[in-house]
């Protein structure tokens, strides 16, 4: 299905953004949001296939929070910045792992065709009046990985908000990926990354569930 928010001009993306999720790597709490960028050439949706490049073996899932910008801002105080929100979803910030790593930087593992599904739909943001407190989950072949809740983040939606507007207009349309819990493959013992036939879902309560086949560049 095509994702159910159109084509965004940018999509920001905040990594090491929950506690539990620096602790399982050991890593320390960020004193500020970390930024990275995908491309929207990383855009699905419900049901579309996330594809394993032939360059990589090392797939991840992470299930974020996603924040759709429903006007222009730029400036804006944390205490304003959800009056910006038009909506919000489940995503998927899927990553190579190995392409990430080895580059030392983030953006060619994160923006492969297909690494980043959203959905299953828009829910607006009058229907989520917290967006701090919601549980989510990443399910890999029935077996949930990632348990977690919003309530983690380090920095909160309306936070990062004011922390990518000092630098960045936001756009109508414009998207968010606000970080991702503890139990991404990369981290877990051994590790698990995503293969060919594999399934994996992303639930975040109020926003309903995201489920994509895994398959192969063809």
């Amino acid at each position: 299905m095509p994702p159910p928010i159109d084509r965004p001009s940018k999509i920001v993306c905040v990594g090491l953004n929950y506690r539990d999720h620096a602790e399982e790597q050991g890593a320390p709490l960020p004193e500020r949001p970390i930024l990275f960028a995908k491309w929207p050439n990383t855009l699905g949706g419900p049901g579309d296939p996330i594809v394993v490049p032939s360059i990589s073996t090392k797939v991840d899932y992470e299930a974020e929070l996603g924040v759709v910008i429903g006007s222009r801002v730029r400036g804006v105080s944390r205490e304003n910045a959800l009056e910006a929100v038009r909506g919000y979803l489940c995503l998927n910030d899927v990553s190579a792992r190995d392409l990430q790593f080895a580059d030392g930087q983030w953006t060619r593992g994160k923006s492969p065709d297909t690494f980043c599904p959203v959905g299953p739909e828009l829910v607006p943001a009058s229907e989520v009046p917290d967006p701090q407190a919601l549980a989510i989950k990443a399910i890999l072949n029935g077996e949930v990985m990632q348990d977690s809740s919003t309530a983690n983040m380090v920095f909160g939606v309306a936070e990062v908000i004011e922390f990518i507007t000092q630098a960045i207009t936001l756009e109508p349309g414009d998207l968010i990926a606000t970080g991702t819990p503890a139990g991404v493959g990369a981290f877990r013992d051994p590790p698990v990354f995503m293969q060919p036939g594999d399934e994996v879902t992303i639930e975040i309560e109020g926003l309903g569930a995201l489920t994509n086949p895994v398959r192969a560049a063809g």
